[in-house]
Protein backbone atom coordinates (compact mmCIF):
# COMPACT_ATOMS: atom_id res chain seq x y z
CA UNK A 1 0.00 0.00 0.00
CA UNK A 2 3.03 2.22 0.76
CA UNK A 3 3.81 1.72 -3.05
CA UNK A 4 1.07 3.93 -4.04
CA UNK A 5 2.53 7.11 -2.00
CA UNK A 6 5.86 6.23 -3.43
CA UNK A 7 6.88 5.46 0.75
CA UNK A 8 6.47 9.28 0.93
CA UNK A 9 4.15 9.29 4.11
CA UNK A 10 6.98 6.89 6.09
CA UNK A 11 8.10 8.95 8.82
CA UNK A 12 6.52 12.85 7.65
CA UNK A 13 5.30 14.77 10.05
CA UNK A 14 1.46 15.26 9.80
CA UNK A 15 -0.76 17.66 11.99
CA UNK A 16 -4.42 16.89 11.51
CA UNK A 17 -7.24 19.28 12.81
CA UNK A 18 -10.10 17.82 13.28
CA UNK A 19 -9.03 14.14 13.84
CA UNK A 20 -11.70 12.83 16.32
CA UNK A 21 -14.15 13.71 13.68
CA UNK A 22 -15.71 10.97 11.37
CA UNK A 23 -13.71 11.54 9.02
CA UNK A 24 -10.48 12.81 10.79
CA UNK A 25 -10.68 9.46 11.90
CA UNK A 26 -10.14 7.54 9.07
CA UNK A 27 -7.76 10.13 7.55
CA UNK A 28 -5.13 8.96 11.25
CA UNK A 29 -6.03 5.61 10.62
CA UNK A 30 -4.67 5.95 6.58
CA UNK A 31 -1.46 7.77 7.77
CA UNK A 32 -0.96 5.23 10.50
CA UNK A 33 -1.19 2.30 7.98
CA UNK A 34 1.31 4.78 5.86
CA UNK A 35 3.72 5.38 8.49
CA UNK A 36 3.40 8.79 9.24
CA UNK A 37 4.10 10.84 12.61
CA UNK A 38 0.48 11.78 13.47
CA UNK A 39 -0.32 14.57 15.90
CA UNK A 40 -4.14 15.04 16.27
CA UNK A 41 -5.65 18.68 17.47
CA UNK A 42 -9.55 18.48 17.90
CA UNK A 43 -12.39 18.94 20.16
CA UNK A 44 -13.45 15.52 22.05
CA UNK A 45 -15.21 13.22 19.74
CA UNK A 46 -18.06 14.90 18.25
CA UNK A 47 -20.70 11.73 19.02
CA UNK A 48 -20.90 8.53 20.86
CA UNK A 49 -20.03 5.98 20.08
CA UNK A 50 -17.43 6.96 17.80
CA UNK A 51 -14.66 5.93 15.33
CA UNK A 52 -12.17 7.23 16.93
CA UNK A 53 -13.00 5.45 20.19
CA UNK A 54 -14.51 2.05 18.72
CA UNK A 55 -11.11 2.19 16.70
CA UNK A 56 -8.57 3.25 19.51
CA UNK A 57 -7.22 5.72 17.22
CA UNK A 58 -5.55 7.77 20.29
CA UNK A 59 -3.05 4.40 20.66
CA UNK A 60 -1.87 5.25 17.24
CA UNK A 61 -1.22 8.89 17.26
CA UNK A 62 -0.27 11.87 19.34
CA UNK A 63 -3.35 13.47 20.62
CA UNK A 64 -4.40 16.57 21.39
CA UNK A 65 -7.71 18.13 22.78
CA UNK A 66 -7.96 21.76 21.41
CA UNK A 67 -10.06 23.98 19.88
CA UNK A 68 -9.57 25.85 16.68
CA UNK A 69 -10.78 29.31 18.15
CA UNK A 70 -8.32 29.31 21.24
CA UNK A 71 -5.58 30.35 19.09
CA UNK A 72 -2.62 30.62 21.70
CA UNK A 73 -3.23 27.01 22.57
CA UNK A 74 -3.03 25.82 19.07
CA UNK A 75 0.23 28.13 18.04
CA UNK A 76 1.88 26.60 21.22
CA UNK A 77 1.12 23.05 19.92
CA UNK A 78 2.10 23.41 16.52
CA UNK A 79 5.03 24.81 17.29
CA UNK A 80 5.87 22.44 19.74
CA UNK A 81 5.22 19.35 17.33
CA UNK A 82 6.77 21.36 14.16
CA UNK A 83 4.92 19.58 11.69
CA UNK A 84 5.78 19.51 7.56
CA UNK A 85 2.44 19.30 7.20
CA UNK A 86 -0.74 20.09 7.98
CA UNK A 87 -4.43 19.04 7.36
CA UNK A 88 -7.53 21.40 8.39
CA UNK A 89 -10.81 19.24 8.77
CA UNK A 90 -11.61 20.96 11.95
CA UNK A 91 -15.47 22.33 11.03
CA UNK A 92 -19.00 22.34 12.23
CA UNK A 93 -20.08 20.14 9.38
CA UNK A 94 -23.87 20.52 9.13
CA UNK A 95 -25.86 22.06 7.50
CA UNK A 96 -28.92 21.67 10.23
CA UNK A 97 -26.44 22.36 12.79
CA UNK A 98 -25.94 25.62 10.83
CA UNK A 99 -29.48 27.08 10.88
CA UNK A 100 -29.40 26.15 14.65
CA UNK A 101 -26.09 27.99 15.60
CA UNK A 102 -24.95 30.40 12.91
CA UNK A 103 -22.70 31.69 14.73
CA UNK A 104 -20.91 28.92 16.53
CA UNK A 105 -20.70 28.03 13.15
CA UNK A 106 -18.75 30.77 11.74
CA UNK A 107 -16.53 30.82 14.92
CA UNK A 108 -15.37 27.27 14.23
CA UNK A 109 -15.31 27.33 10.32
CA UNK A 110 -14.17 31.16 9.41
CA UNK A 111 -11.79 31.93 12.54
CA UNK A 112 -10.75 28.58 13.25
CA UNK A 113 -9.47 28.66 9.46
CA UNK A 114 -7.96 32.16 10.07
CA UNK A 115 -6.15 30.93 13.67
CA UNK A 116 -4.74 27.68 12.03
CA UNK A 117 -3.31 29.77 8.82
CA UNK A 118 -2.37 33.03 11.02
CA UNK A 119 -0.45 30.20 13.22
CA UNK A 120 0.83 28.43 10.47
CA UNK A 121 3.27 31.37 9.60
CA UNK A 122 4.90 30.97 12.65
CA UNK A 123 5.83 27.24 11.88
CA UNK A 124 9.45 26.97 10.41
CA UNK A 125 9.22 22.93 9.45
CA UNK A 126 6.47 23.66 7.47
CA UNK A 127 5.94 22.53 4.00
CA UNK A 128 2.19 22.28 2.91
CA UNK A 129 -0.79 23.35 3.79
CA UNK A 130 -4.35 21.79 3.12
CA UNK A 131 -7.29 23.41 3.91
CA UNK A 132 -10.47 21.01 3.61
CA UNK A 133 -13.56 22.64 2.85
CA UNK A 134 -16.94 21.32 1.15
CA UNK A 135 -18.60 21.18 -2.41
CA UNK A 136 -21.26 22.95 -0.54
CA UNK A 137 -18.20 26.16 -1.29
CA UNK A 138 -19.73 26.88 -4.47
CA UNK A 139 -22.72 29.72 -5.26
CA UNK A 140 -25.52 27.32 -6.12
CA UNK A 141 -27.35 27.72 -9.05
CA UNK A 142 -28.67 24.24 -9.24
CA UNK A 143 -26.97 23.67 -12.38
CA UNK A 144 -26.71 20.15 -13.42
CA UNK A 145 -23.45 20.39 -14.69
CA UNK A 146 -20.53 19.81 -12.14
CA UNK A 147 -19.20 23.05 -10.64
CA UNK A 148 -15.46 24.16 -11.25
CA UNK A 149 -12.67 25.36 -9.07
CA UNK A 150 -13.25 28.42 -11.21
CA UNK A 151 -16.83 29.16 -10.04
CA UNK A 152 -17.55 31.13 -7.55
CA UNK A 153 -17.91 30.77 -3.85
CA UNK A 154 -21.27 31.25 -1.97
CA UNK A 155 -23.40 29.23 -0.15
CA UNK A 156 -27.43 29.52 0.85
CA UNK A 157 -27.00 28.60 4.48
CA UNK A 158 -24.80 29.36 7.15
CA UNK A 159 -22.85 26.18 7.06
CA UNK A 160 -22.38 26.23 3.52
CA UNK A 161 -21.59 30.10 3.46
CA UNK A 162 -19.12 29.86 6.05
CA UNK A 163 -17.08 27.11 4.36
CA UNK A 164 -17.13 29.72 1.11
CA UNK A 165 -15.56 32.30 3.61
CA UNK A 166 -13.00 29.41 4.64
CA UNK A 167 -11.76 29.29 0.69
CA UNK A 168 -11.60 32.84 0.84
CA UNK A 169 -9.61 33.35 3.75
CA UNK A 170 -7.72 30.83 2.58
CA UNK A 171 -6.99 32.70 -0.55
CA UNK A 172 -6.07 35.90 1.14
CA UNK A 173 -3.43 34.31 3.21
CA UNK A 174 -1.95 32.68 0.04
CA UNK A 175 -2.04 35.81 -1.63
CA UNK A 176 -0.84 37.60 0.85
CA UNK A 177 1.68 35.14 3.22
CA UNK A 178 2.14 32.25 1.16
CA UNK A 179 1.99 33.84 -2.71
CA UNK A 180 3.44 31.14 -5.30
CA UNK A 181 5.38 34.39 -6.86
CA UNK A 182 7.62 33.97 -3.64
CA UNK A 183 8.01 30.35 -2.85
CA UNK A 184 11.26 30.47 -2.51
CA UNK A 185 11.27 32.87 -0.10
CA UNK A 186 8.49 31.32 2.25
CA UNK A 187 8.79 27.31 1.24
CA UNK A 188 4.94 27.23 2.00
CA UNK A 189 2.52 25.81 -0.53
CA UNK A 190 -1.43 26.43 0.53
CA UNK A 191 -4.00 24.90 -0.91
CA UNK A 192 -7.87 23.91 -0.09
CA UNK A 193 -10.09 21.02 -1.32
CA UNK A 194 -13.65 20.44 -1.81
CA UNK A 195 -14.99 17.20 -1.27
CA UNK A 196 -18.58 15.49 -1.98
CA UNK A 197 -21.10 13.85 0.58
CA UNK A 198 -18.45 11.74 2.22
CA UNK A 199 -19.74 8.20 3.50
CA UNK A 200 -18.50 5.23 5.14
CA UNK A 201 -18.54 3.01 8.29
CA UNK A 202 -18.16 5.04 11.50
CA UNK A 203 -20.12 7.83 10.90
CA UNK A 204 -22.75 8.73 13.71
CA UNK A 205 -23.48 12.18 12.78
CA UNK A 206 -26.96 13.35 13.60
CA UNK A 207 -29.18 14.59 10.71
CA UNK A 208 -27.09 13.24 8.18
CA UNK A 209 -28.89 10.41 5.78
CA UNK A 210 -26.54 7.27 6.12
CA UNK A 211 -26.19 7.61 9.89
CA UNK A 212 -29.58 8.47 9.80
CA UNK A 213 -30.86 5.33 8.18
CA UNK A 214 -28.74 3.02 10.47
CA UNK A 215 -30.08 4.27 13.19
CA UNK A 216 -33.68 3.87 12.27
CA UNK A 217 -33.03 -0.11 11.11
CA UNK A 218 -30.96 -0.68 14.68
CA UNK A 219 -33.91 0.34 16.62
CA UNK A 220 -36.26 -1.89 14.01
CA UNK A 221 -38.21 1.57 12.93
CA UNK A 222 -39.34 3.10 9.80
CA UNK A 223 -36.29 5.26 8.25
CA UNK A 224 -37.48 8.78 7.80
CA UNK A 225 -36.35 10.27 5.22
CA UNK A 226 -36.04 14.60 4.38
CA UNK A 227 -35.96 15.89 0.60
CA UNK A 228 -35.88 12.09 -0.97
CA UNK A 229 -35.28 13.66 -4.32
CA UNK A 230 -32.13 16.13 -3.34
CA UNK A 231 -29.21 14.83 -5.89
CA UNK A 232 -25.50 14.50 -3.85
CA UNK A 233 -22.11 13.35 -4.89
CA UNK A 234 -21.90 10.59 -2.48
CA UNK A 235 -18.21 9.20 -2.39
CA UNK A 236 -16.77 6.63 0.13
CA UNK A 237 -14.67 8.44 2.53
CA UNK A 238 -11.20 7.04 1.42
CA UNK A 239 -12.07 8.47 -2.19
CA UNK A 240 -11.18 12.12 -1.11
CA UNK A 241 -8.63 10.97 1.37
CA UNK A 242 -6.45 9.30 -1.39
CA UNK A 243 -7.20 13.13 -3.01
CA UNK A 244 -5.72 14.87 0.01
CA UNK A 245 -2.85 12.82 0.54
CA UNK A 246 -1.85 12.56 -3.15
CA UNK A 247 -2.23 16.57 -3.56
CA UNK A 248 -0.21 16.78 0.29
CA UNK A 249 2.25 14.94 -1.68
CA UNK A 250 2.44 16.91 -4.26
CA UNK A 251 2.59 20.46 -2.30
CA UNK A 252 5.38 19.44 -0.50
CA UNK A 253 7.78 18.26 -3.50
CA UNK A 254 6.44 20.64 -5.68
CA UNK A 255 5.16 23.63 -4.32
CA UNK A 256 3.69 26.86 -5.49
CA UNK A 257 2.62 24.56 -8.68
CA UNK A 258 -0.53 22.84 -7.27
CA UNK A 259 -1.32 25.54 -4.31
CA UNK A 260 -4.61 25.94 -5.60
CA UNK A 261 -8.66 24.92 -4.79
CA UNK A 262 -9.23 21.25 -5.87
CA UNK A 263 -12.30 18.61 -6.19
CA UNK A 264 -12.25 15.36 -5.14
CA UNK A 265 -15.71 13.92 -6.17
CA UNK A 266 -17.41 10.63 -7.73
CA UNK A 267 -18.46 9.90 -11.72
CA UNK A 268 -20.84 11.35 -12.60
CA UNK A 269 -23.65 8.18 -12.93
CA UNK A 270 -22.82 8.12 -8.59
CA UNK A 271 -24.51 11.26 -7.80
CA UNK A 272 -27.85 9.94 -6.53
CA UNK A 273 -31.07 11.06 -4.86
CA UNK A 274 -31.69 10.37 -1.35
CA UNK A 275 -34.50 8.20 -2.25
CA UNK A 276 -32.36 5.92 -4.17
CA UNK A 277 -29.39 5.69 -1.66
CA UNK A 278 -32.26 4.87 1.04
CA UNK A 279 -33.69 2.11 -1.17
CA UNK A 280 -30.02 0.47 -1.67
CA UNK A 281 -28.84 0.54 1.69
CA UNK A 282 -32.60 -0.79 3.11
CA UNK A 283 -32.14 -3.95 -0.17
CA UNK A 284 -28.38 -4.25 1.09
CA UNK A 285 -29.33 -4.73 5.07
CA UNK A 286 -32.89 -6.73 4.95
CA UNK A 287 -35.58 -6.78 2.48
CA UNK A 288 -38.14 -5.73 5.56
CA UNK A 289 -36.35 -2.80 6.34
CA UNK A 290 -38.92 -0.07 5.13
CA UNK A 291 -38.63 4.12 4.42
CA UNK A 292 -41.38 6.63 4.84
CA UNK A 293 -40.75 10.13 3.48
CA UNK A 294 -40.89 13.43 6.42
CA UNK A 295 -43.58 15.53 5.07
CA UNK A 296 -43.02 18.33 7.59
CA UNK A 297 -41.34 21.53 6.75
CA UNK A 298 -37.17 21.17 6.43
CA UNK A 299 -34.72 23.88 6.13
CA UNK A 300 -33.85 25.37 2.82
CA UNK A 301 -30.99 22.78 1.15
CA UNK A 302 -29.92 22.51 -2.26
CA UNK A 303 -31.70 20.28 -4.88
CA UNK A 304 -28.65 19.51 -6.66
CA UNK A 305 -24.84 19.43 -6.61
CA UNK A 306 -22.41 17.96 -8.62
CA UNK A 307 -18.54 18.61 -8.36
CA UNK A 308 -16.40 18.91 -11.74
CA UNK A 309 -13.20 16.60 -11.43
CA UNK A 310 -11.25 17.11 -14.52
CA UNK A 311 -8.61 18.91 -12.77
CA UNK A 312 -7.93 17.01 -10.44
CA UNK A 313 -8.01 13.65 -12.43
CA UNK A 314 -5.64 15.38 -15.33
CA UNK A 315 -3.29 16.98 -12.94
CA UNK A 316 -2.90 14.51 -9.91
CA UNK A 317 -3.87 11.29 -11.87
CA UNK A 318 -6.49 10.61 -9.13
CA UNK A 319 -9.40 8.84 -10.01
CA UNK A 320 -12.47 7.69 -8.10
CA UNK A 321 -11.98 3.51 -7.31
CA UNK A 322 -15.48 2.40 -5.61
CA UNK A 323 -18.56 2.60 -7.72
CA UNK A 324 -21.46 3.91 -5.25
CA UNK A 325 -22.91 0.25 -4.92
CA UNK A 326 -19.77 -0.68 -4.00
CA UNK A 327 -19.02 1.77 -1.32
CA UNK A 328 -22.34 1.36 0.35
CA UNK A 329 -22.44 -2.98 0.56
CA UNK A 330 -18.84 -1.95 2.12
CA UNK A 331 -20.68 0.57 4.64
CA UNK A 332 -23.42 -2.44 5.09
CA UNK A 333 -20.72 -4.76 5.88
CA UNK A 334 -18.90 -2.13 8.35
CA UNK A 335 -22.05 -1.47 10.48
CA UNK A 336 -22.77 -5.59 10.25
CA UNK A 337 -20.25 -6.35 12.01
CA UNK A 338 -20.20 -3.04 14.34
CA UNK A 339 -22.96 -4.67 15.75
CA UNK A 340 -21.96 -7.73 16.68
CA UNK A 341 -18.55 -6.31 18.40
CA UNK A 342 -16.04 -7.02 16.21
CA UNK A 343 -13.12 -5.33 16.33
CA UNK A 344 -13.22 -2.00 14.48
CA UNK A 345 -9.88 -0.94 13.83
CA UNK A 346 -9.08 -4.23 12.20
CA UNK A 347 -12.41 -3.90 9.92
CA UNK A 348 -10.84 -0.40 8.65
CA UNK A 349 -7.75 -1.48 7.96
CA UNK A 350 -9.26 -4.38 5.85
CA UNK A 351 -11.91 -1.92 4.30
CA UNK A 352 -8.14 0.51 3.82
CA UNK A 353 -6.21 -2.84 1.97
CA UNK A 354 -9.45 -3.79 0.27
CA UNK A 355 -9.45 -0.42 -1.24
CA UNK A 356 -5.70 -0.19 -1.93
CA UNK A 357 -5.66 -3.49 -3.99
Amino acid sequence: MKDLFHNFYTGKKVFITGHTGFKGSWLCLLLHKLGADVYGYALEPPTNPSLFIEAGIDELITSTIGDVRDYDFLLKTLQAFQPEIIIHLAAQPLVRESYKNPRETYEINVMGTVNLLDAARQVNSLKAILNVTTDKCYENDERHSGYRESDPMGGYDPYSNSKGCSELVTSSFKNSYFNSNNYQSHGVALASARAGNVIGGGDWASDRLIPDIFRAIVKGEKVRIRNPYAVRPWQHVLEPLTGYLALCEKLYTEGSVFAEGWNFGPEDNDAQNVEWITLKICELWSKNVQYVVDKSTQPYEATYLKLDCSKAKAKLGWHPRWNLETSLQLIVDWNKAYQVKSDMRQVCFQQIDKFYL
